[in-house]
This record gives C-alpha cells, sequence and structure tokens, in this order.
C-alpha cells in the first residue's frame, strides 16, 4: 500500500519485544498499556502508530485485548500492525478483530 507517510517516515513504530516475548496475562497487558502512554504524547495527528510483533512468540487473547483493543479504538486506521506471521499472534488478532468489530492494517 503506497503512503506518503512511509516516504516521509511520519511513523512512530513500537516494539512489542521490548514488554516480552510472551505477552500474557491481562494485568500484564494494562501495565504494557500504561507504560506506552508517555511515548504516545509524542505521536502527532499526521503520523501512524505502527506496532511491530517481531520477536513476539506468544500473544494471548487476554493481553491483546488490555493492550490493543484501546489503541484499535483511539487510533483506529492509524495503527499499522507488522511482523504478524507468527500463528499465535495471527490468531488473536482475528479474535481481537471480531471482538472489536474493527479490522487492523497488517
Amino acid at each position: 500500500m503506497f503512503s506518503f507517510n512511509n516516504i516521509l517516515n511520519l511513523n512512530m513504530r513500537i516494539y512489542l519485544k521490548k514488554f516480552g516475548t510472551t505477552l500474557i496475562s491481562r494485568q500484564n497487558g494494562r501495565e504494557a498499556f500504561a507504560a506506552l502512554q508517555s511515548q504516545l504524547t509524542a505521536l502527532s495527528q499526521k503520523e501512524d502508530l505502527e506496532l511491530d510483533f517481531s520477536g513476539v512468540i506468544t500473544f494471548s487473547p487476554s493481553w491483546g485485548d488490555e493492550f490493543l483493543s484501546p489503541l484499535i479504538k483511539q487510533y483506529g486506521s492509524r495503527l499499522i500492525l507488522i511482523n504478524t506471521s507468527n500463528p499465535s499472534v495471527k490468531a488473536t488478532l482475528e479474535l481481537l478483530e471480531k471482538i472489536n468489530r474493527m479490522a487492523t492494517r497488517h
């Protein structure tokens, strides 16, 4: 998909592996979401938010619901998910898209 944001590098990329390679439990998801908030204040209205799943081994629906669902609601089409080929990541993303009734950009 062609995007001027990609050419101009107007994306903020967050590497989820900084929260660990095994992303499980609601509590851990809530804590990761809270920790991310200070970084998100630097995101301009013209920037997309990229979440990079490289290095993530396990991505549970409970962690994803606490971390990703609020981001889907807040950023909508500005949220881009990359490196999502891991089966655990794929399955959880499909479930969260159904729950939130929203598709994410991969």
